[in-house]
């Protein structure tokens, strides 16, 4: 399964990671090689992870290196030049814990952002991260964000997992999707957040009615992504959600976000009930930020039967194209016409509901979890098959959590982890 994918800097090389530790660089300016169903442009296979690998992304300016990040704890520098430098272990970044993903800056060509299973967001230098250990200093981390969460009614702080980042296209902002909890942007020359972004309303400023599903992030790997098409500047982001669609929001410029974030000293957090807030704190007794909640999105992207996973935008024509647990990737348009679509279809206006429970979903939850890969699940069925196997699984696990926050449910992180595991390995 692939898992990441990023052109390089002048498209001629697209770069590819997956579930298999493999980094596959295809040339796409070369002839094909291969025939029939087997025919690929020529490429360059990267054994160099033990691990999944979660994200690549490209050089800014250099088509020969590019970054990528595994959950084996390890950062690595690629240059395929051939009068490269560094070795092996001098490009190599290891850390305790696994990476979710790697970014590098758009514009300054020495940094780059990483995001952790733990909760750690950094921005990093290649000059103090890469090199011999003389050169090296803090494995190049020159900023830390501030992703732990804070309740007054709540004796500890929270780290959801880090699941993705992405920079805007001027590299101003920075996007983390968070486990069990909702997007949050920053400035990257700010270590707090300005902006949370959750679904608690409907596009039309209503609220959300109760006991209707709405934005989360609770179940399997998701990605988001700035856009602005045909504009100078990304005003929108887009995320998938566990509720069957793909989230689109509008991000005020950050002046506006910084203006409008609270800053709470910690003699004042814990004098008062704060009853709602939740808060951003490096530590206990820290100053608490509580930034703007943008709780109406831009629109909703239906379509889907089941959880969406990433959402990328065009960068001139008005078009979203989201992906999730089917085998199908939508795309989404205003009107009906658009340059590379002919006719497109109306867009549901309902989701699919999350189903009754189905003993035979229990079935196939302790199956997965005890047998691994099972034969029903590739060869024995069809596609549309296939889809419904995968689409009744992750109705199993979603009915489980039950839609909790990151405060509350941390009990389930490694039944989680460990079931996912096993369906990407049954896609490789």
């Amino acid at each position: 399964m692939c898992l990441s994918l990023d052109f390089s800097a002048t498209n001629q090389y697209l770069i590819s990671g997956g579930a298999d530790t493999l980094i596959l660089r295809f040339d796409i300016s070369r002839p094909a090689v291969g025939s029939g169903l087997g025919t690929h442009p020529a490429r360059d296979v990267y054994r160099c992870h033990n691990d999944s690998v979660r994200s690549v992304s490209a050089h800014p300016h250099q088509d020969e290196v590019f970054l990528s990040a595994g959950e084996d704890g390890k950062i690595i520098l690629h240059d395929a030049r051939v009068d490269r430098r560094l070795s092996s272990a001098q490009g190599t970044v290891q850390h305790a814990a696994e990476f979710t993903g790697v970014q590098t800056h758009p514009n300054m060509e020495h940094i780059f952002a990483t995001s952790d299973t733990h909760g750690q967001v950094c921005l990093r230098d290649t000059r103090m991260a890469f090199g011999p250990l003389s050169s090296r200093s803090n494995e190049g981390i020159v900023q830390n964000y501030n992703t732990k969460l804070s309740k007054r009614s709540l004796s500890y702080l929270s780290n959801p997992e880090s699941s993705s980042i992405a920079f805007d296209r001027d590299g101003s902002k920075l996007a983390v999707t968070m486990l069990h909890w909702f997007p949050t942007i920053y400035a990257v020359s700010d270590p707090h957040p300005v902006a949370v972004l959750t679904g608690k309303n409907n596009p039309d400023g209503s609220p959300v009615n109760l006991g209707e599903r709405t934005y989360s992030n609770s179940c399997t790997m998701k990605s988001g992504a700035f856009g602005g098409p045909g504009m100078n500047e990304d005003i929108l982001y887009g995320a998938g959600s566990d509720d069957f669609r793909g989230y689109v929001w509008r991000i005020p410029e950050l002046s506006t976000l910084l203006g409008l974030r609270q800053e709470i000293n910690a003699d004042e957090w814990m004098s008062h009930e704060w009853t709602g807030a939740c808060a951003y704190s490096e530590s206990q007794w820290a100053t608490r930020y509580i930034p703007l909640q943008i709780d109406t999105p831009l629109c909703r992207l239906n379509g889907h039967r089941s959880i969406v996973n990433a959402v990328a935008m065009h960068p001139s024509l008005l078009h979203v194209v989201t992906s999730g647990i089917e085998r199908h990737v939508f795309l989404h348009s205003p009107t009906p016409v658009s340059p590379v679509a002919p006719q497109l279809s109306k867009t549901p206006l309902e989701t699919r509901r999350l189903g009754d429970h189905d003993p035979r979903d229990s079935a196939r939850f302790r199956r997965a979890l005890i047998l691994g890969p099972h034969p029903t699940l590739h060869e024995e069925i069809d596609e549309a098959g296939s889809d419904e196997e995968t689409i009744s699984l992750f109705d199993h696990i979603l009915r489980e959590e039950g839609g909790g926050d990151v405060f509350t449910l941390r009990h389930w992180e490694a039944t989680r982890t460990l079931i996912l595991k096993m369906i990407t390995s049954w896609s490789t």
